[in-house]
């Protein structure tokens, strides 16, 4: 299935001065020896809407099918992925097993849309360490979220 496909390297992170208060993202992709970063933010976020939000444009940057290689220290996001969340959401109407609502709903379905026509795997890191490509995003993140103080 992703045999074909070119295997791309997204990471992604989010941040948020208070949550909620000025938030930013970031996602760095890299593909082939070349690396592209694009960034933003919002005046009044979450740190998990910034979080979903830089899967979100990561995904977007691409402008072909590719194998991507998504790598967060998210555990609410790699967790919805990998462990069938999102399915029992979908299944429930999107509510949660304490049938409530699950929060950000619109930017979980705009992962799931960003997402069509590729492969995606969810990698989980460590956040704040000494992965240098999550610190990185990190800064991104952090930096994009200044500019909305």
């Amino acid at each position: 299935m992703s045999r074909n496909k070119p295997v791309v390297i997204l990471y992604t992170d989010g941040a948020c001065s208070g949550n909620p208060g000025p938030g930013g993202w970031g996602a760095l992709l890299k593909y082939n020896g070349r690396e592209k970063t694009v960034s933003g933010g919002e005046r009044h976020s979450t740190n998990n809407r910034m979080e979903m939000r830089a899967v979100i444009e990561g995904l977007k940057a691409l402008t072909m099918p590719c194998h991507v290689k998504i790598h967060s220290d998210s555990a609410l996001i790699i967790n919805a992925f990998t462990k069938g969340w999102i399915e029992s959401w979908k299944k429930r109407g999107w509510k949660k097993s304490n049938k409530k609502p699950v929060e950000n709903r619109e930017l979980w379905e705009e992962i799931i849309e960003a997402g069509e026509g590729h492969v995606l795997e969810w990698i989980k890191v460590k956040g704040h360490s000494d992965d240098v490509l999550n610190n990185r995003v990190d800064a991104l993140a952090v930096e994009a979220s200044q500019r909305y103080k």
